[in-house]
């Protein structure tokens, strides 16, 4: 259910915040979280038994939670919230998908502490600096929001004003996360295999970028650069003049929502062209520029009135290093070739896939997605249907996708999803065909058999190169194996299950036991005329034979089985 909020609403909707209050408010949602997690996993607790349909209804209600909590939460964590919308490779799929529905609802805050922020940023009050400034804004999210004014030489602007109390509000909620993030990090189950540290740092960064107005006006020159010789690209104009960390003024650049299809159509403008330039907006971004928007959904992008897209809010940007380039190459082609190895391999290279001891698991399900999801061609593919593909792989395994990685499949989904609303027979990877042989031709000099001359060389080379180093590997295997750090594991089911049902048999017995015990106790104080202290074990014993009954059916058709 969605909730309707006032001014009231949030505690943390004010400038002065009480640290107790918000460690307790934060511990709290932890703490609930983790016991409704441990909840999860106990079969008890799935009235008329568990079953995959129930837990992920279960799953489904308590990602609902999640969100709404976070939104009572604030800005910390809503934006925490987006950004774990990202991790399909760390979060089931139900929470992900709840958490891309978050979204900044919140109210505004009051047109005097605007004032205020305007006066002490920019050195001087609203009337002085602006001919008209509209006190209701047009817009409010959770860092900040923006009002319509206009300049003494005449041009209309929006004035982006910071929320007030933010950065001590970080500081706080940042200094408590991190003690939570070490208890992840260190719990048995949930830390195993996860750099949440690593995860806490890189949200960190992201959240204090973004609320740096400065570093979003650097971010929205440079983007408009790389677009100047196209016309269809719009980016509107900084104001420098007017601008500081906490107030950013930029060009009024108004446009038709790019998901407000029927409006598009009304205004006379070509959908399928608008839907094709949205995806090779991004894919030139991505591939010739190397500097993205983080957060393409469909309120950052606009159409204008002349056709051309407007892209909003700069605040989250990618950035693709350039040694990158190449190892996106060698997944490339191991895809292209469905060599798991050469993908997994690839992948380790990208900080995308954590080596392990055992590689097996994980190359093995690379394979079976290539071998079973790569079967169409290029430009039939899916890129929403290949990136859950790939999620639902990844979860569980020790893939840990780069916040770049997981910016960029989430933006091609989401284009891809526009791209449909605009133009039904739309197809994402069919406009990226092009892109994708220019980028095989500049790195491996042309598309024909020249191609397959340079790929024949380069598997040679390290064909050879393999050849060399196989001494040194088997020396190393043998040094391990001298030194006892070769480890060699021997699976038998047939003694697992029967010290499973051994175990089993073992908490039968203790059940019989406290039956016994507690039915003979009842049964004293019955006699002795003490009727109401009867019911007390009375009732133990009921509840422990009825949990003993269970696992005594549960052995019984587990014998079945076998």
């Amino acid at each position: 259910m969605e909730k309707t909020y006032t001014n009231k609403s949030y505690r943390w909707n004010r400038e002065n915040y009480s640290r107790q209050r918000r460690f307790v408010d934060i511990w709290m949602f932890v703490l609930t979280l983790l016991f409704g997690l441990w909840l999860d996993g106990k079969a008890w607790s799935y009235p008329g038994g568990v079953t995959e349909a129930r837990k992920i209804a279960r799953r489904k209600k308590q990602a609902i939670w999640i969100r709404n909590t976070l939104l009572d939460l604030g800005p910390t964590f809503i934006k925490v919230g987006q950004l774990f919308s990202t991790r399909a490779d760390l979060f089931p799929g139900e929470y992900v998908e709840e958490l891309a529905k978050l979204q900044d609802r919140v109210p505004a805050f009051g047109y005097e502490q605007v004032e205020t922020t305007v006066e002490r940023e920019l050195g001087k009050k609203i009337p002085e600096l602006f001919h008209s400034f509209e006190p209701i804004p047009l817009a409010a999210a959770s860092l900040g929001q923006v009002h319509k004014a206009k300049l003494r030489s005449g041009e209309e602007v929006v004035v982006k004003i910071q929320r007030p109390g933010l950065k001590k509000l970080f500081e706080i909620d940042l200094a408590i996360l991190k003690g939570i993030t070490r208890y992840f990090q260190n719990h048995p189950d949930w830390g195993r295999g996860r750099d949440w540290l690593g995860i806490y740092e890189e949200c960190c960064r992201i959240l204090w970028e973004e609320i740096d107005y400065l570093n979003e006006g650097r971010n929205a020159d440079t983007f408009r650069r790389n677009f100047r010789e196209y016309d269809w690209v719009k980016v509107p104009r900084i104001y420098w003049r007017y601008t500081s960390p906490q107030v950013l003024t930029l060009e009024y650049a108004p446009g038709i929502k790019i998901s407000h299809y029927e409006a598009i159509e009304a205004a006379g403008l070509d959908r399928k062209l608008i839907a094709r330039q949205g995806a090779e907006a991004y894919l030139h971004q991505l591939l010739h520029n190397g500097f993205f928007h983080a957060d393409p959904h469909p309120g950052n992008i606009a159409v204008s009135p002349a056709g051309s897209l407007i892209f909003y809010d700069f605040g989250m940007m990618g950035r693709i290093k350039a040694n990158v380039r190449e190892q996106l190459m060698e997944t490339l082609f191991g895809i292209a070739q469905k060599d798991g190895g050469r993908v997994v391999a690839s992948l380790v290279e990208l900080g995308a896939l954590a080596p392990t001891d055992d590689m097996g698991p994980v190359r093995r399900s690379v394979q079976f997605m290539l071998d079973n999801f790569m079967d169409k061609p290029f430009e039939n593919q899916s890129v929403s249907a290949i990136s859950d593909d790939l999620y639902e792989i990844a979860y569980g395994q020790p893939f840990r996708f780069p916040a770049t990685f997981t910016f960029v499949m989430r933006a091609f989904s989401t284009l891809e999803g526009v791209g449909k609303g605009l133009d039904p027979e739309f197809n994402f990877m069919e406009v990226a065909k092009p892109f994708a042989f220019q980028l095989m031709t500049d790195g491996n000099g042309s598309v024909d058999g020249n191609s397959f001359l340079n790929e024949l060389s380069r598997q040679a080379a390290q064909v050879g190169s393999t050849a060399f180093g196989l001494p040194r590997r088997l020396e190393d295997t043998l040094e391990k194996l001298e030194r006892g750090d070769l480890r060699v594991r021997v699976r038998s089911i047939e003694t697992e299950r029967l010290l499973r049902r051994q175990s089993s048999v073992q908490v039968a017995i203790t059940y019989a036991l406290i039956v016994s015990s507690f039915t003979i106790s009842a049964t004293i104080l019955l006699i002795s005329q003490f009727a109401w202290l009867a019911l007390i074990p009375g009732a133990i014993a009921a509840g422990t034979g009825f949990s003993l009954i269970r696992l005594l059916m549960r052995l019984d058709r587990y014998d079945k089985m076998f």
